[in-house]
């Protein structure tokens, strides 16, 4: 079977998740395509170029997501939900994408349809920008401590000082600490003193 650049994002994505990003090399793609590895570079220059790709590949989903019928508010809770399950299914690649600033372009589906919700929510032009850039630095926060299983940890910790450990959140406890999470950005945005609400 010939290689293509679709072929070989779809298997650097399972050895990312198999192994992380730091194992992945052009050689082992190579294996793994049962392919020689010289020929890998007729499709892709290097592992930054295989890393972008598999990348880009994973954030095209958010291009048909995003609700538009919906109210704003609707919205931006399918984008930020569905932002959460694309890291969930692909943790080892997300968790280095998503301490590096050129992860979001601003040709990006994902910037373009946050910045049109926050539009559509009332914000000025001038703001949206910065709003929509705490609210990924919020998410990102979020996604890199869930990932790491650092937000796991913490939730373990004592309320009181002499306390016992508190159980290990579940599946279902993170869900409900990622709603939390969302019902403060939807409020943050909903109360932001530069925002017009709509009429009616």
């Amino acid at each position: 079977m010939p290689i293509t650049e679709d072929g070989i994002y779809d298997v650097a994505l399972r050895l990312i998740e198999a192994d992380g990003v730091e194992a992945l090399t052009m050689r082992k793609l190579a294996m793994a395509l049962n392919a020689n590895p010289m020929s890998l570079y007729h499709h892709v220059p290097n592992k930054e170029a295989v890393l972008r790709g598999a990348t880009a590949r994973v954030g095209s989903r958010f291009s048909t997501r995003d609700p538009q019928h919906l109210p704003w508010q609707d919205r931006l809770r399918h984008m930020l939900l569905d932002f959460r399950e694309l890291a969930l299914e692909h943790p080892k690649l997300m968790t280095y994408c998503l301490g590096r600033a050129e992860y979001i372009q601003p040709d990006d589906s994902f910037w373009l349809d946050l910045t049109d919700v926050l539009a559509a929510a009332g914000l000025p032009a001038e703001e949206i920008p910065r709003v929509a850039a705490t609210l990924c630095a919020t998410l990102t926060g979020l996604m890199i401590s869930e990932l790491t299983g650092v937000v796991q940890q913490w939730a373990t910790l004592p309320s009181a000082p002499g306390g016992g450990p508190c159980p290990a959140p579940t599946r279902p406890d993170l869900d409900a600490m990622a709603r939390f999470v969302l019902n403060g950005v939807l409020a943050s945005v909903e109360n932001h003193p530069a925002r017009v609400p709509e009429q009616g």
